[in-house]
């Protein structure tokens, strides 16, 4: 059993007296004057500065947010005798800059296509760093990914390992790999993020098929350690994102270590290593808690130890594969208020009100979660501070969609107008990285604030990008 007290309580981020609180990052405040202040510069500065729609993030929340899961991973996994690794999930929000934050932070990262590949290796991420996944990865990618070094190749079907083992042997290496479970425990926020039930792309199942003695997942384990090419370090399991409890990772790591031991059992090999994967939860309104990084190491490491030593072998080193719990919580998307509209609604009990539809110059071009998935987000005046009765808002953007409503439900002060600055908070994971031009609308610049200084990482795009790509007559 593990000793708790042997993982010490990780102290959080140092804050301002002042701090606006959860789900805002931990250096954003207000001034006397009631304006937003980001790591000391007012966000009415950085609109005049850089514009809006724009994306902020504060490096130092990221930098301590990723301490936080190092320091109690580390202590919870020393404690088993064991050890833990960890990447970066790069999909939830990724440039140069932030792949050298997660460096700086102990982190390698994991990525998911060429492009994301090919932006880690500029930002200078040792190869061996780096883990490449993906259900359906070309050949041109598989190669890029070998010839690269990259640490671990995640294979998705056996088809994929017979390519992996065909081209790595063609360059005349020995790619380690592992095998992406399914194990058929799913957790999380939306159906279509839960990654580890079986009817959906991911993963090889660990549940035979009727009729049939071997699961998919140990075909596939017994494929590689048949090709002399590739080198089985261990399996992969992710089980959704948005979790908010531990059960679902308790449950999936306890059946990667029986298929570990199953394994060994078959063909008398070990594996080093098992990914935990990501989807630890943030939280997005004033009234949610995000998962915490010991409670979650502590459980963890409790169920791998427990296990291992139940059936009689040592613990497996963990990877795992945070993403949104570093970037989520740090990052803000400022937008301008522009068209205030009253709409008259009348309830299914014939009550009628009065909704303010409030528009801003973004929309689900820079946001597409609350149109994806249902995402709520909680967003505040960022110019002023107000003491006027609040009313009731809906926070929409520009696009022709009448979907494009980025917070369904909230109080505004009933002063707010056009001119106002609207700052809506948890948006550094999957803002940027899923953003679109829809509409060709352009997508928006990414500053990094941290000390009083602010500093472009992405510029914004322009119309002369649009019609670069735009070759036609």
């Amino acid at each position: 059993m593990l000793d708790t007290d042997a993982a010490p309580a990780v102290p959080w981020v140092d804050v301002a007296p002042d701090w606006l609180g959860e789900p805002w990052p931990s250096n954003l405040t207000r001034s006397d004057q009631g304006v937003m202040e980001l790591a000391g510069v007012p966000l009415t500065e950085l609109a005049e500065r850089f514009g809006t729609p724009v994306y902020l993030l504060d490096s130092a929340d990221f930098l301590n947010r990723a301490a936080r899961f190092r320091e109690a991973f580390d202590a919870a996994f020393t404690a088993i005798g064991s050890k833990c690794h960890f990447f970066y999930a790069s999909k939830a929000n990724l440039n140069k800059t932030i792949a050298r934050w997660a460096l700086e932070s102990g982190f390698g990262v994991d990525t998911a296509s060429a492009g994301e590949l090919a932006i880690a290796l500029a930002a200078g991420v040792p190869a061996d760093k780096i883990g490449f996944h993906g259900n359906n990865k070309s050949r041109a990618e598989l190669e890029q990914a070998v010839a690269a070094g990259v640490g671990s190749v995640i294979v998705d079907s056996v088809a994929e390992i017979e390519l992996l083992g065909e081209i790595a042997a063609a360059q005349g290496r020995v790619q380690p790999v592992l095998v992406r479970i399914t194990t058929g425990i799913h957790a999380g926020g939306h159906e279509y993020i839960s990654t580890a039930h079986e009817d959906q792309k991911f993963g090889l199942s660990i549940r035979p098929a009727p009729g049939e003695f071997d699961s998919p997942a140990m075909v596939a384990l017994l494929k590689v350690l048949d090709q002399p090419s590739l080198r089985l370090r261990g399996f992969h399991s992710h089980i959704g994102s948005q979790i908010l409890e531990e059960q679902g990772f308790k449950a999936a790591a306890l059946a990667l270590v029986k298929l570990r031991v199953e394994l060994q059992r078959r063909r008398g090999f070990l594996v080093d290593e098992i990914n935990l994967g990501g989807g630890f939860g943030i939280a997005y309104l004033p009234d949610e808690a995000a998962m915490d990084p010991r409670q979650a190491a502590i459980a963890l490491a409790t169920t791998i130890a427990d296990g291992s030593r139940s059936l009689g072998v040592t613990p497996p080193e963990v990877a795992i594969e945070p993403g949104r719990s570093l970037i989520g919580p740090a990052g803000i998307t400022l937008y301008t208020v522009g068209t205030i509209k009253p709409v008259t609604v009348t309830a299914m009990d014939g009550k009628v009100s009065t909704r303010w539809y409030v528009a801003v110059d973004g929309g689900l071009s820079d946001n597409i979660r609350p149109v994806l998935y249902g995402a709520q987000y909680h967003g505040e005046l960022a110019n002023r501070v107000s003491d006027a009765a609040a009313k009731n808002c809906r926070i929409v953007g520009k696009h022709c969609e009448s979907g494009d409503i980025l917070i369904g439900k909230i109080g505004m002060p009933e002063d707010i107008a056009g001119g106002d600055l609207l700052a809506v908070a948890a948006t550094g994971a999957y803002g940027r990285s899923m953003a679109s031009n829809y509409n060709m609308l352009l997508r928006p610049p990414v500053v990094a604030v941290a000390a009083g200084q602010a500093t472009e990482i992405v510029r914004r795009e322009t119309i002369s990008d649009l019609l670069a790509l735009d070759v036609g007559d």
